[in-house]
């Protein structure tokens, strides 16, 4: 189906309620492989059974970590093939720590929807708030649909990050777990591109590859690891878009350079010629 900009642009997405437990937490972060450091201290806070500190990530995928279907993509006038759609962008501003566990209430929006010519970017906003009433975050993300450009939409803007010439604060190498993909899916996204490998064929990979936000999620934490001390209380915001794919099996090259409150991140795959996976990362450091 065609996407109908009119309807489209601007459109109000379904609100809806959602919660989370310490358990959920816990199975994320192992997800993302918590838990390598099995002695430290600072490490096993993402762990605690009762209270671990939350990765603001976590953000990206509370609203459906209880999920066990695979996603849809269905948005007023925008109806997509799974196939043909990966993740473009993800940002997390958050307002306030997210707690261990929670209720909160999720309403949104389409903001943006560019024609890319051969493809479609549609941008989404949403905004979470507490049971409290107090807000928790914003979620701004995209979608890249392959093949559903070409409606007369505008083109959109390019913007782009540098990553600075001079030598890196800090650079980790992060080897992926044959089994990552599959433990991180047990967070709600059992989309079978990541797990698979005859649906990762039909939508041109080899096999399946890791979640996006897998990525994104170990990136966040690869920095504030090594830069914040594993005090996820001194992150803000954290952005990111989706520049290749990871397989499992691989190793990431994690590199960061700190300027004031913000950190530029670089991602790249070491096998393959350090061929960048994540681009326009920024982490935004709390004031």
């Amino acid at each position: 189906m065609p996407i109908d900009l009119d309807r489209a642009l601007g459109a109000e997405l379904p609100g809806r309620s959602f919660s989370w437990t310490p358990s959920d937490v816990q199975i994320y972060h192992l997800g993302l492989g918590a838990g390598t450091r099995w002695t430290d201290p600072a490490e096993l806070r993402y762990l605690d059974d009762v209270s671990p500190q939350v990765l603001p990530t976590f953000a990206a995928v509370a609203p459906t970590v209880h999920e066990t279907e695979p996603p849809k993509v269905s948005y007023p006038g925008v109806d997509i093939d799974l196939a043909k759609v990966v993740h473009a962008h993800q940002e997390i501003v958050l307002h306030r720590a997210i707690p261990a566990s929670g209720k909160a209430t999720l309403t949104g929006r389409v903001t943006e929807v560019w024609d890319k010519g051969s493809a479609a970017v549609v941008v989404r906003e949403l905004t979470i708030v507490g049971s409290n009433g107090e807000p928790l975050w914003t979620d701004r993300s995209s979608i890249f649909a392959k093949g559903e450009g070409g409606f007369g939409g505008e083109r959109g803007p390019s913007t782009k990050v540098e990553i600075p010439s001079s030598a890196p604060d800090f650079e980790e190498l992060v080897p992926i777990l044959p089994q990552q993909a599959l433990l991180y899916r047990m967070s709600g996204d059992r989309n079978p591109l990541h797990s698979d490998p005859a649906f990762a064929k039909g939508a041109g990979f080899p096999a399946p590859i890791l979640h996006g936000l897998c990525t994104y999620g170990i990136t966040c934490k690869t920095a504030t690891d090594v830069l914040l001390g594993s005090d996820v209380s001194k992150v803000g915001g954290f952005r990111a878009r989706f520049a290749g794919v990871v397989f499992p099996g691989e190793t990431l090259r994690i590199r960061g350079w700190k300027s004031g409150d913000v950190v530029t991140l670089g991602v790249t795959v070491v096998e393959r010629d350090d061929a960048p996976v994540l681009a326009d990362v920024e982490l935004r450091i709390a004031g």
